[in-house]
């Protein structure tokens, strides 16, 4: 376990992101939560300023947050402020909560990847913000589209090719 490393995205209602991450290789874990908000112990129906993110942990052998990055760049819309399809608001804004200052640069390199591919019609819109505390989600709200297959999600591979 000392290979592995921990992750924090988010990209709209985070029940997608988390059931398409789960099949990717190297990644060894998936919990959903709440992060860069205002309050402490975030909930679903108080989390202001939180976005709905995941947290993955991965095993740097076999992958790297550069993977991690260009896939989540592939699965939700990173040029809407603010909303991913039906779900609008700051709790479903594309961010990625860089843990130091390598993450901050892979993330900004990635970035201008995305934006000079031009697959997006407009410019990448993702934020990225310090690492800050991350809370997990109410249990009802993990592995939820394992649990119901036909369950609400907005996410889905746009792009078959990388970016990198």
């Amino acid at each position: 376990m000392s290979n592995y490393k921990k992750a924090y995205i988010a990209g709209g209602c985070f029940w997608g992101m988390e059931d398409l991450f789960r099949t990717q290789k190297g990644i060894k874990d998936t919990e959903v939560g709440y992060i860069g908000g205002q309050n402490d112990n975030p909930t679903y129906k108080n989390h202001p300023g939180h976005a709905e993110g995941i947290e993955i942990t991965y095993d740097q052998n076999e992958t790297s947050f550069k993977h991690i990055l260009d896939y989540f760049f592939r699965i939700h819309n990173p040029t809407t402020v603010d909303r991913q399809g039906n779900d609008i608001g700051s709790s479903y804004r594309s961010a990625i909560f860089f843990q130091n200052e390598d993450e901050k640069t892979e993330a900004e390199k990635m970035i201008n990847i995305v934006n000079d591919s031009n697959k997006w019609e407009g410019k990448v819109a993702t934020t990225l913000e310090p690492y800050s505390t991350f809370w997990a989600a109410e249990p009802e709200h993990q592995d939820y589209l394992v649990r119901k297959p036909d369950g609400y999600t907005c996410h889905f591979e746009r792009f078959s090719d990388s970016f990198i």
